[in-house]
């Protein structure tokens, strides 16, 4: 975050700032921001360097096994534990708990997307959850989110105890100023924070809207790939993590929690961005979405939709997750004498989708960008009545590309509740059962 964009309140205000990022996925990193912070051969000397103070990081059990323990040792001007008291905030537009949402109806439901705050609203209080399952208190399921802000986060930070949030910008670029480093991210990007991560966020655009997954169970990770082999999907290569940067500011500041999706504040006479080095495997990161590698068909048919999963959070059950995320982006279609869009489908996983830009290819007409759907388990749905007619009659010897376009989807395997304010707001669209009433019966006995 660039200081002169934020008023220090001391002369003593240094933000040090690395030029591009580390690359890979949940990789061992290190990093310093001044040359010898990092500690060599241990993690908790007997004084660490600058006099810093050395604190983990656990996101996993202690004794999780060594292939999914993640955790980071920070070398930080003050631990996490200076600041005041917490007292709470008003946080009525968040959800963690769906045991206590409204009865779930299984019509299909779709969403415009939200207006831009006529308030000054920061990222924080841009909030609104939108769907989920499961609890944040158990650590099971997940909290769909919108947001919708016109501020930068001006001498106050965040984190959330509840989850990981994976971050889907729509409209507006957010620079996010972690503890371990800065992301800029941008619509076709996403992030990561990690649960308990501390961070702001400025909007160098002014406005800024999109989508937050909060993930309650397992860490995201990236798919197997079983029979595609050792190349294709997201790559590890194009994961980004920061390096390492701090701010050395005094003054008064607030630090605002969300644990068990009620929101609290407590002052703190310090920026809480101040690690000035860190190592481990636990960090935020950043992905590109153009750079994912789509797979398809090349002869005939249409593979299931897990061949555009991003990332995952698996259960304790083998094969299922609890949360996928999977996009649509620009690719060929090529199989030859087959319905090319999406088909006519029910599962037993739950869809949330929105769109970061363009036509979704199964929607002509309203699923814009920045809106959402939902099409909960054994819901039918699919390609509407004018899609449907100009698949079934296209040319299919010759390619089609899909392009400008970014749709994305949130399934789990548990029902998706929408909250009462998904239900009751004007942005739902009252009328989005009647893009499949035009679908017409073109059923006859006497012809094959």
């Amino acid at each position: 975050m660039d200081t002169q964009t934020r008023t220090p309140n001391t002369a003593s205000s240094r933000l040090e700032i690395e030029p591009g990022y580390q690359t890979g996925f949940a990789n061992e990193f290190a990093t310093e921001a001044l040359p010898g912070a990092l500690p060599e051969g241990r993690n908790s000397p007997q004084r660490a360097a600058y006099g810093l103070y050395a604190e983990q990081l656990s996101g996993t059990a202690f004794t999780a096994p060594r292939g999914h323990n993640r955790r980071s040792w920070l070398y930080r001007i003050r631990p996490a534990a200076v600041h005041k008291p917490f007292t709470q905030l008003p946080s009525d537009r968040l959800v963690a708990n769906f045991a206590e949402v409204p009865p779930t109806p299984p019509n299909q439901l779709r969403w415009d997307a939200l207006p831009m705050p006529t308030e000054p609203t920061d990222f924080v209080d841009g909030w609104v959850t939108m769907a989920g399952n499961g609890s944040a208190e158990a650590m099971n399921g997940c909290a769909i989110h919108l947001y919708a802000a016109n501020r930068s986060m001006k001498d106050r930070f965040f984190y959330s105890a509840d989850g990981e949030l994976l971050i889907v910008p729509q409209e507006g670029r957010l620079h996010i100023a972690t503890e371990m480093g800065q992301l800029d991210v941008e619509p076709f990007d996403i992030a990561v924070i990690p649960r308990g991560v501390r961070f702001a966020v400025s909007l160098p655009d002014g406005t800024a809207r999109g989508y937050i997954c909060e993930n309650f169970g397992a860490l995201l990770r990236l798919p197997d790939l079983g029979p595609i082999g050792s190349n294709g999907l997201a790559n590890p290569r194009d994961f980004l993590t920061p390096h390492a940067a701090y701010e050395d500011r005094e003054g008064d500041f607030e630090l605002v929690a969300k644990m068990n999706g009620n929101l609290w504040r407590a002052d703190i006479g310090h920026s809480p961005l101040d690690v000035v080095a860190w190592h481990g495997n636990y960090a935020p990161y950043k992905y590109d979405l153009r750079r994912f590698n789509t797979i398809g068909s090349i002869s005939f048919d249409h593979p299931d939709p897990s061949i555009f999963l991003v990332l995952q959070s698996q259960s304790d059950t083998p094969g299922v997750d609890t949360i996928d995320f999977v996009i649509f982006p620009p690719r060929w279609l090529a199989a030859e004498d087959t319905f090319r869009p999406p088909w006519f489908h029910r599962n037993v996983a739950s869809e949330f989708m929105g769109l970061v830009h363009g036509v979704y290819d199964a929607k002509a007409e309203g699923f814009v960008p920045g809106g959402a759907s939902l099409h909960n388990c054994m819901s039918g749905h699919g390609p509407d009545a004018d899609t449907f007619e100009k698949a079934s009659h296209s040319d299919t010897t010759t390619p089609k590309k899909v392009g400008d376009t970014m749709a994305f989807m949130f399934e789990t395997r548990t029902l998706i509740k929408p909250t009462r304010f998904a239900l009751e707001t004007a942005q739902l669209q009252a009328d989005y059962y009647e893009c499949w009433q035009g679908l017409k019966k073109h059923f006859n006995p006497e012809q094959r």
